[in-house]
């Protein structure tokens, strides 16, 4: 169906991006490869060339470009126009207002915001030109509920700027029959950036391939884009509702078959990907955890997990707060030897400020240690608050998975 179509792609060197490219390349569509990395990164793989060499395997014609209006230019220079406009590119840093820099915040509105709406106003005169157009923009759904604002608002309003492109340019270019969507995952997608911020290849187990928003996507832009405009679509609905899917056939694109999935951010409706931990939270409440039984054995396991392997993964300070106790607990995960106390009211404790503070209730944290509730979970339910370097608190998932280890050899 994208045949000789031509599709503009940023942020197309890798992860969704290349995912979506390569599902086009299939059908022997040209891809012009926008994207900011034209040399290759130390801890990221792919570059525009690189990407552009896998399109050109996968049976399309390639074109990469790091500069947006020469992109434009030379897409039309050399395919003859664009009908298809993908914003993937994004920038993310999730952290509170009095951690974020300036410096982070105008590099994710430049690329999430500006860039959304710079590709599609120059995308434009050539995509009204076409028989089928298609925006397409790589965000979520609008949710005005606080716990998608508080803790990294800047983020936040990064990325629901290249929703308001959606919700605005849908009426506006409608005139001359150009789509503009928008597509996010139901779950975490396992790409290079993911496995950097959480330490690793053990978040996977969590997350799906880029391949199901690739998948996705391809059947949105297949779509008739006079009819389907202004639509906030969710991977796997689409793939239900326009692929006929079943719950079985998506387990196709789970990165570990029978993996419990990481529910993605801005997702308000409860889901299959929720986490499992739901119901030994509630036996929580119901009376067969107490609030504080335990806490101490808890804290005793996740020290036997702070080690040299632990302090070269995480390198940072780490503050944990129990609400329901109104205890604190500073966890070493910087330097050599490592180690967990409590900090007590009083205390001068560590001249040094925490990288990260982790706020959660003890029934909660037992669950966690016991292996009944995951550190991400937890967090994308609501049940674990997160300031300061998220960085560090994502590759503490490794760590709590030790002290799980070390409470059921303990059991």
């Amino acid at each position: 169906k994208l045949a000789g179509k031509t599709l503009f792609i940023t942020g197309a060197s890798r992860g969704i991006g290349l995912a979506i490219a390569l599902r086009a390349a299939r059908d022997g569509a040209n891809i012009v490869v926008a994207a900011k990395t034209a040399t290759a990164h130390p801890k990221l793989p792919g570059t525009i060339y690189t990407a552009a060499e896998e399109i050109e395997k996968a049976g399309g014609k390639a074109l990469p470009c790091d500069q947006v209006q020469k992109a434009v230019n030379e897409a039309v220079a050399q395919f003859g126009g664009i009908d298809i406009l993908v914003n993937n590119a994004s920038a993310i840093n999730l952290v509170n207002t009095e951690t974020l820099t300036m410096k982070s915040f105008d590099l994710m509105h430049g690329i999430n915001s500006r860039g959304t709406f710079l590709c599609s106003k120059l995308c434009i005169p050539y995509l009204s030109k076409s028989a089928n157009p298609h925006i397409l923009n790589i965000s979520p759904p609008l949710s005005m509920r606080q716990r998608w604002f508080k803790d990294h608002v800047g983020y936040t309003m990064a990325k629901y700027g290249m929703s308001m492109c959606v919700l605005g340019m849908s009426p506006e270019l409608a005139k001359y029959g150009i789509a503009v969507n928008a597509l996010w995952p139901r779950t975490a997608i396992l790409t290079a950036a993911m496995k950097m911020l959480a330490g690793g290849d053990e978040v996977a187990s969590q997350c799906r391939k880029p391949e199901i928003m690739a998948d996705a996507a391809y059947l949105v832009l297949t779509k008739d884009s006079r009819t389907f405009s202004g639509q906030f679509c969710i991977d796997d609905d689409v793939l239900r509702r326009e692929g006929g899917l079943t719950d079985k056939d998506l387990e196709q694109y789970s990165c570990v078959p029978g993996g419990q999935l990481l529910p993605d951010f801005f997702l308000d409706e409860p889901d299959a990907a929720k986490p499992a931990a739901t119901s030994a939270s509630s036996g929580a409440q119901s009376g067969q955890q107490q609030p504080g039984a335990d806490v101490e054995a808890s804290m005793k396991h996740l020290a036997t997990a702070i080690d040299a392997e632990a302090v070269g993964l995480v390198k940072g300070l780490v503050e944990l707060q129990l609400t329901d106790l109104n205890r604190s607990w500073l966890l070493n995960l910087k330097s050599m030897p490592g180690g967990l106390s409590e900090i007590r009211p009083g205390d001068s404790g560590s001249t040094e400020k925490p990288d990260t503070c982790m706020t959660m209730k003890s029934a909660d944290l037992q669950q966690l240690v016991s292996g009944k509730l995951s550190a991400t979970g937890a967090f994308m339910a609501g049940k674990l608050r997160i300031t300061g370097n998220m960085g560090v608190a994502m590759k503490l998932e490794k760590v709590f998975r030790k002290a799980v280890a070390a409470s059921s050899a303990k059991l």
